[in-house]
């Protein structure tokens, strides 16, 4: 079968059929790109140098920056594999190949410029975030080299979404897969038995990252892609720019507001618990991102399919796709739910087993994730917007979560509690859990009124200007 045929088997397979083939793959490669922020973890919070709690909340307090780098990862690979989904829904292989390029050309850009903008204003942007005297060296000796790897984590992640898109999802899974047992090998050598702490942590990732966008750049240079690197995709084209830019906005949002939310997040804690409290953050951001990213791929799976049929024109298979994935992803936030409230010391016990940790981290691994189901519907829908080429709507419902109501709460909540005679630290968490309602809430009313694209008959507008529907000719 060549690959022509297997972007056109998104439109005449069966749904559940496509759906399992695309979003078991692209969930392993989420669950993988958790396991480089995990593992990380689980080898640095048993270290036997004794800094194991200190490298814990250093790591931590990197997150912001982590978010904001991953958010431009986003913008420029999720708009990408979204515009090329739809695209090849339209049959148009020379457009597919520019998209391929000038998605590139952005990574290109934006690699400079965190690169440089990070080791320029390292210490300010950690200190802002709340790292404390103990853990900013630490959380600097991380930075320093995990800055340029990051570069390679963008490249890895949009070459992987186009492969996904244009038809090898097992392939964007086992790049990914490959990288996260590299980096477990590398992890074990380097902290474990040779004692490199925190930075071994750094190198291991930049490494086996780095093998996994070396794999993702072949795939797009052999022969038999029929979307490959060819001269004329080199071409900077600012209305394809703007396409991609134009999806990848609601992505890039998400992470943006991610980056804001830790920062906020962990000045709290720090404020009404110490280190010890963001410490907690850091193993339960960890792992309730597992589940946040079995989501995400769930919903990435979708993405092809539902980008493919919308430029076809086939809203009754649209539709099919998006209610079969809403019922996965709200299964998946139950079970995610489940063992969260039944099993949270076992959790964190494979974090960190210090009983100040533990005592902190069993209620906010309760609170975090007692509404995930409802993170499910929110994640499910703002996925489907992004499919659907309407970036703005899925940037608003990326963001009521996260910014238009955890920013604000977690800012007054806390205090209010403290100055009650209760734990500020608790007030944290339960701004999470009143943001993941309120959140939900907004994107099933955005929901009701998009609920049109679903009918027979229905027929997307035009994007203006002409020069968006893409080509006109071999120079375009």
């Amino acid at each position: 079968m060549t690959q022509i045929d297997k972007t056109k088997e998104l439109e005449t397979k069966g749904i559940g059929g496509l759906l399992w083939e695309y979003a078991v793959p692209a969930v392993t490669s989420q669950i993988v790109t958790s396991i480089y922020n995990i593992v990380d973890r689980m080898f640095l919070g048993h270290s036997a140098d004794g800094f194991g709690t200190l490298y814990l909340a250093a790591l931590a307090i990197t997150f912001p920056v982590m978010n904001i780098i991953h958010a431009f990862g986003a913008l420029v690979g999720a708009g990408s594999s979204s515009r090329m989904s739809i695209v090849l829904g339209r049959k148009d292989v020379r457009w597919a190949e520019k998209i391929l390029g000038n998605s590139m050309l952005l990574t290109f850009l934006f690699g400079f410029l965190f690169v440089f903008a990070g080791y320029l204003w390292m210490r300010p942007i950690l200190t802002l975030f709340g790292a404390s005297p103990q853990t900013l060296e630490f959380a600097c000796s991380y930075m320093d080299i995990i800055l340029p790897g990051m570069f390679l984590t963008t490249l890895t992640f949009n070459l992987t979404g186009l492969i996904r898109a244009s038809g090898y999802p097992m392939k964007a899974m086992w790049i990914m897969v490959g990288g996260a047992i590299a980096n477990i090998f590398l992890d074990f050598l380097l902290i474990s038995v040779l004692g490199m702490g925190i930075v071994g942590a750094a190198w291991g990732t930049t490494i086996s990252m780095g093998l996994s966008a070396l794999v993702a750049v072949v795939h797009f240079v052999q022969p038999k892609s029929f979307i490959r690197f060819r001269r004329h995709a080199w071409t900077p084209k600012f209305y394809i720019f703007r396409n991609i830019l134009a999806i990848g906005i609601s992505p890039f949002s998400m992470n943006v507001a991610a980056f804001a939310v830790v920062a906020v997040l962990n000045r709290q804690l720090s404020l009404y618990g110490g280190d010890n409290a963001v410490a907690v953050y850091g193993v339960v951001n960890s792992a309730a991102g597992l589940i946040f990213m079995m989501l995400l791929g769930v919903c990435q799976g979708m993405q092809p399919i539902a980008g493919y049929n919308y430029g076809a024109g086939r809203n009754d298979r649209l539709r099919e796709v998006y209610i079969l994935t809403m019922k996965v992803c709200l299964l998946v936030g139950l079970f995610g739910m489940s063992v969260s409230l039944l099993f949270p010391r076992t959790i964190i016990n494979c974090f960190n087993s210090e009983e100040a940790i533990i005592a902190v981290g069993i209620p906010a691994m309760r609170y975090i994730m007692a509404f995930a189901p409802l993170i499910a519907f929110t994640i499910t829908n703002s996925q489907l917007f992004q499919s659907i080429d309407q970036p703005w709507i899925a940037i608003v419902t990326s963001l009521s979560r996260q910014v238009l109501f955890l920013i604000p709460i977690s800012l007054i909540l806390p205090g209010v509690i403290y100055r009650a005679g209760g734990d500020g630290v608790t007030g944290v968490w339960l701004s999470c859990m009143i943001c993941d309602a309120l959140g939900a809430m907004l994107s099933a009313v955005l929901l009701l009124t998009h609920r049109q694209v679903f009918h027979i008959g229905y027929v997307p507008p035009l994007r203006k200007p002409r020069k968006e529907l893409g080509p006109k000719s071999e120079n375009d």
